[in-house]
């Protein structure tokens, strides 16, 4: 069992939602990202998502793309992330962490050394989005063998025939993408979220978290109420970005994550 497997199962049983925060290592610098990083659980956040910087970040909308640039500009690297997460570990050995991000990057560096140190630095899982199913044997299945979390995005046009195979090899929870586009480019609507939540939950036993489209404490509530996690990444970005201190980012995170368990 993962952190995330660990941390879903006491959540189920407390009848809470899960909140779920998403950073980019090394924005605006890896020295404030550290810092923001350092005071999630303390807000209230119950699993961590850290971008792995990339040149080419095709899912994101302007926001998480800024600060890819920025975070890369200020010399962060994948190394340099999962040395973020070892840090990290020394502080706190129990809120899971998932490295999202894309595949050149762990490919340049080598799907076997990159599971090696992405486990042994603490992380608990993967969300890699231009990999797809077909393509399980090239790194979900041996991540999972190297005891991470394979978590696969579920979309609007993922159909009844497609979805068995977005499942297959689907661990921790599944992501369901509330909104067609790009990060942080639409409001996210529960009423229309709702009904495919129930969906994918009829074809899986795993928890469903919805992201994409979630900005406030009002929306991460109402989300709150179909869904069994709420991410929220580029509202979160969009501080760091017009340079609100790790004090303030970290209040509004509060408030998200207080919206989400209440």
């Amino acid at each position: 069992m993962t952190r995330i497997d660990a941390r879903f199962a006491e959540l189920s049983r407390e009848g809470r939602t899960a909140f779920v925060s998403f950073i980019m290592a090394g924005d605006p610098s890896p020295e404030a990202s550290a810092e923001v990083l350092a005071g999630l659980p303390g807000a209230g956040v119950d699993v961590i998502e850290i971008g792995m910087p990339f040149t080419d970040p095709m899912a994101d909308g302007p926001a998480i793309q800024l600060a890819g640039q920025r975070a890369l500009e200020a010399g962060m690297t994948l190394d340099k992330t999962l040395d973020m997460v070892r840090t990290f570990r020394q502080g706190d050995d129990t809120t899971p962490i998932v490295l999202m991000g894309y595949y050149n990057p762990i490919f340049s560096k080598g799907v076997e050394r990159f599971l090696a140190e992405a486990s042994e630095s603490g992380a608990d899982g993967l969300i890699v989005v231009d990999l797809p199913p077909e393509e399980d044997a090239e790194l979900c299945i041996p991540a999972q063998e190297a005891g991470l979390n394979f978590i696969r995005l579920a979309t609007p046009t993922t159909n009844d025939k497609r979805l068995p195979t977005v499942l297959q090899n689907t661990s921790g929870f599944v992501y369901y993408v509330s909104i067609t586009g790009i990060t942080g480019s639409a409001e996210a609507n529960a009423a229309s979220v709702g009904p495919e939540i129930a969906r994918i939950k009829s074809a899986t036993d795993l928890p469903v978290c919805v992201g994409f489209g979630i900005k406030t404490p009002e929306a991460a509530a109402e989300m709150a109420k179909v869904a069994d996690g709420v991410v929220v990444g580029s509202a979160i970005v969009e501080r760091l970005a017009r340079g609100d201190d790790a004090a303030s980012v970290l209040a509004f995170v509060k408030d998200l994550a207080d919206a989400a368990h209440g």
